[in-house]
């Protein structure tokens, strides 16, 4: 961030999604809603340098610009401790070590089912909780890459810990202090955090405001030094009297953040609301309920020239890059627990390893975790050097939480087959937790199609934003440019847009060139930088043919949305693969392109594709992957053959 940041938006001014809406049918209160939530998106830009800013993204060059470097989508692996400098290293070790600790002995849960309290005890002791708070106040000061990278290995031991440090840390009270506190509200809070003596929660949800943030309800009235809460929060993760939430409220009907100490135990004002709840089995999962609770004036956030939306939506990105993360260490689970029941378990006198559908569901499952592995060091990076990453940090999100649900149910859960619905079983015990990400931090389609937002915005302010001014100020909903009257009132707007549909023909996009690489690498490369180029024509296309409908079109924006998306993915793991030390890894990131490919074209897999991705499964199941390694396997579930009979084939064998 920076404060060389441009003048700020007109937050009065009407945004050309809320024109179209209106134009396009939508009620005033949608349209003054979406106004909303675009002013508070432009706020946001405005805390990042321009150079950082969306218009300067990777994906928004890749589709807008016609020079594109291709160094922008470069994610760097990082391959053992020599890739991080030896403090880190030993925080992370000490960290995991830890959970793993406590799993092995037994005490890992509380009485309750929840993660015990002693395990938080012992993890603030090495650090856990002030992993991103500033040394200056207590914390360790983490890169976020090193941050995302401890997720991923704490998640092969337990997901649930591993999403507690990003509750605290991204989207709890760490960021939002860090980000938009004074240097007093800094002093007063982040030493609390980072030492883990009050562990922080975000409480934005209501029960009539999920996606829709404009719908709050929950208000903050000043009374003298404080401000009297009133109202009803929903699903906040790591709640429990005693910690400390950033509590998204109406203060004079505009949405505000107040750092809040909540009670130590419930009373009048603050009561907690508890339900059944599938996921989040092993965390503290609740609704708050306030009734004329006073929290300190002091305690608001006030960033400049925004509101409590803006600091709402700052932080979702970095939960979004850990939440893949989280997939990426949960999927190393469920793949080191395929492969000793893949050995040991025969059909027809066979080992199911050396099935080729076994093989490709593990190979497959290799892609997947790759994928995740580039995205989270790709977006990573973004954040370290100053992006706001907002439609790279949404893809990962999506990617990881729908590559880890196919992999639960479409690779892992058919493998074990009725095991899996056994008590103790990986999958049966947390199934919930393997689907419910991708609800997480916002719903997938939801979200890709407020990427898409993202990517048009400004291609719809410079080319589309004054046909709408211009049919709005005539009341013109719908434009006919066979009609003499409606082309001559547009004739500048379309003069402007010719001119640069002609540019666009003129002047055919190029990108820098890549390192030295193997040919299959080059070419998913070359193709996939050719489809996010194509993307720019094929949104305009889509923008031009239903103008002010395009907002009532959503199946269309998700398909043009997923299309982006996956030349991304595609992109970022085909570098990622290709500069990768390791040969499995290298086959595993061809492989998943090979897949996106196929979805990109609508083509059939091939013989060759289908070759690939067994032969991968195959080299995983009888040598192992150095990305297993540390990753232990699951006991097998009523084994059916005794120990001479197994061959010595059962846990562990390809974990260490």
């Amino acid at each position: 961030m920076s404060a060389d940041a441009p003048k700020r938006p007109d937050t009065n001014s009407t945004s050309f999604a809320e024109t179209a809406l209106r134009l396009g049918g939508a009620s005033d209160d949608e349209s003054r809603r979406t106004g909303a939530l675009d002013t508070a998106d432009d706020q946001v830009e405005m805390l990042f340098a321009p150079q950082y800013q969306t218009a300067n993204s990777p994906i928004h060059r890749a589709v807008w610009d016609r020079r594109v470097p291709t160094e922008l989508f470069a994610a760097h692996p990082m391959t053992g401790r020599q890739a991080m400098p030896d403090d880190v290293a030993e925080t992370i070790a000490r960290c995991v070590g830890v959970v793993r600790g406590h799993k092995q002995a037994g005490t890992l849960l509380n009485e309750h089912n929840k993660i015990a309290d002693q395990v938080l005890h012992d993890l603030a002791a090495v650090g856990y909780w002030g992993l991103l708070v500033d040394r200056q106040y207590g914390g360790r000061g983490f890169d976020f890459k090193h941050f995302a990278q401890l997720i991923t290995q704490m998640a092969t031991v337990d997901p649930t810990v591993a999403g507690l440090a990003s509750v605290h840390g991204c989207i709890g009270a760490v960021d939002p202090v860090r980000t938009f506190g004074t240097a007093e509200q800094r002093q007063r809070f982040l030493p609390r955090l980072a030492s883990g003596e009050r562990l922080s929660a975000f409480a934005l949800t209501e029960p009539c405001a999920g996606s829709d943030l404009t719908a709050l309800r929950t208000t903050a009235v000043r009374d003298g030094d404080d401000y009297v809460v009133n109202g009803e929060k929903l699903f906040i993760t790591n709640v429990l009297p005693g910690r400390t939430i950033g509590l998204v409220c109406l203060i004079d009907q505009r949405p505000a953040v107040l750092i809040t100490d909540l009670p130590a135990k419930e009373n009048e004002h603050f009561s907690l609301r508890r339900y059944g709840i599938y996921a989040l089995k092993h965390t503290n999962n609740h609704g708050i309920v306030f009734r004329d609770f006073r929290v300190p004036v002091k305690n608001r956030l006030k960033p400049v020239g925004g509101d409590g939306l803006t600091i709402a939506y700052h932080g979702l990105n970095l939960g979004r890059i850990a939440l893949c993360a989280n997939a990426a260490g949960a999927m190393r689970m469920m793949l080191a627990d395929m492969l000793p029941w893949a050995h040991y378990r025969q059909t027809y006198g066979q080992a199911i390893e050396k099935r080729e559908l076994v093989r490709r569901r593990m190979g497959r499952l290799a892609g997947l975790i790759v994928g995740c592995d580039a995205l989270v060091g790709w977006c990573s990076d973004l954040i370290d050097e100053g992006y706001r990453g907002e439609m790279e940090c949404v893809i990962a999100k999506i990617f990881g939480s729908e590559a880890q649900k196919e992999a639960a149910i479409e690779l892992y859960m058919k493998t074990h087959g009725g095991r899996s619905f056994l008590h103790g079983h990986l999958f049966g015990d947390n199934v919930h937790e393997f689907l419910a990400p991708c609800i997480y931090e916002g719903e997938g389609e939801m979200l890709g199609m407020a990427l898409f937002k993202s990517l048009v915005k400004q291609h719809g302010r410079e080319y589309f934003e004054s046909i709408g001014q211009t049919l709005a100020e005539r009341n013109v909903q719908s434009p006919n440019l066979l009609n003499p009257r409606h082309a001559w009132m547009l004739r500048k707007s379309l003069w402007r847009y010719a001119t640069w549909m002609a540019g666009r023909t003129l002047r055919p996009s190029r990108w820098t060139a890549t390192d030295e690489m193997s040919q299959e690498f080059e070419r998913h490369v070359k193709f996939a930088q050719k489809t996010l180029s194509g993307s720019g024509d094929r949104i305009s296309a889509t923008m031009r043919k239903f103008q002010l409908k395009l907002t009532e079109r959503q199946c269309r924006i998700s398909a043009l949305s997923q299309r982006v998306q996956d030349a991304t993915v595609m992109l970022v793991t085909a570098l990622y693969g290709a500069q990768h030390p390791d040969p499995i890894t290298r086959q595993a990131a061809d492989c998943l392109c090979r897949q996106l490919h196929q979805r990109i074209t609508g083509r059939a897999t091939s013989d060759r594709d289908f070759a690939a991705v067994t032969r991968l499964g195959q080299t995983i199941a009888e040598q192992g992957w150095q990305a297993l390694d540390g990753v232990s396997a699951e006991p097998i579930k009523m084994p059916y053959r005794s120990p001479h009979e197994a061959d010595n084939s059962s846990e562990g064998r390809h974990a260490s």
